[in-house]
């Protein structure tokens, strides 16, 4: 089945970099009307939108910020943007665990990867029933169904994604839409340039990875654009590890 995206708009979540970019520029190679989304406005995400070429957009929210976030999704539906396709890709991470996390920390990133997701989900979703066609992709973390100690409050974070992905994708499969989420594992991006520019570290990461190769951010954009296709219109409810078989 073709993977044809015209006529469809998309809003990926922290797309100036990294797998949110890469998934909105293979969106809209397939024909989707892109919204690339940054914090704050960049030359990052102007040269995302600027590659992904005419009728893409970029619009700015800090996902930290619970009345910023309720404020983009209020903006969407104001100016006639609300997305056929949400890709859920923003999130913070910091390497804390049981033993030296702070509330604050703690706080933090529960709320900018959960509860950001959640708002736009209950804003947008009656949006997407109306028109009876909708895609979730939810980026979520190897790190949600193999824990690992320094990431332990971010890999809880993640983990509970999936459970709100799974209950969203039981309500919302009768209206057409489906919800589903990614789990990649050690990918190639800026976020992870220092740790992987260890040598040693990185070579002792990649010998636990059965592919013993990291992955790329492409690659989960393939993922993300099959997902977001009618080509995957019976799946839902699912989670696919994109991690070399380090899951396994």
């Amino acid at each position: 089945m073709e993977m044809n995206l015209s006529g469809k708009t998309a809003l990926v979540t922290g797309s100036s970099r990294g797998i949110g970019r890469a998934a909105g520029l293979k969106l809209a190679t397939l024909g989707a009307k892109v919204i690339f989304h940054g914090v704050t406005a960049s030359e990052k995400l102007a040269s995302a939108v600027a590659e992904a070429g005419e009728g893409s957009l970029a619009l700015t929210a800090d996902f930290g910020d619970m009345v910023a976030v309720a404020n983009l999704a209020d903006t969407l539906m104001e100016r006639s943007l609300v997305p056929d396709i949400l890709v859920l890709n923003a999130s913070v991470q910091s390497y804390t665990g049981l033993g030296n996390f702070e509330s604050e920390e703690f706080l933090r990133m529960f709320r900018t990867n959960v509860e950001s997701s959640c708002i736009l989900l209950k804003a947008l979703l009656p949006e997407m029933r109306k028109k009876a066609w909708g895609r979730v992709i939810f980026v979520g973390s190897i790190n949600g169904i193999q824990p690992a100690p320094r990431l332990a409050i971010y890999g809880s974070a993640k983990a509970a994604l999936m459970n709100i992905a799974k209950t969203a994708a039981l309500e919302n499969a009768p209206y057409g839409i489906t919800v589903n989420t990614i789990l990649p594992g050690v990918i190639e991006t800026d976020r992870n340039a220092a740790a992987l520019s260890n040598a040693e570290f990185a070579e002792s990461l990649k010998a636990q990875i059965p592919m013993h190769r990291f992955g790329t951010v492409e690659e989960c954009a393939e993922l993300i654009a099959f997902l977001a296709s009618d080509a995957a219109s019976y799946i839902t409810g699912d989670e696919i590890p994109i991690a070399g078989g380090w899951q396994v």
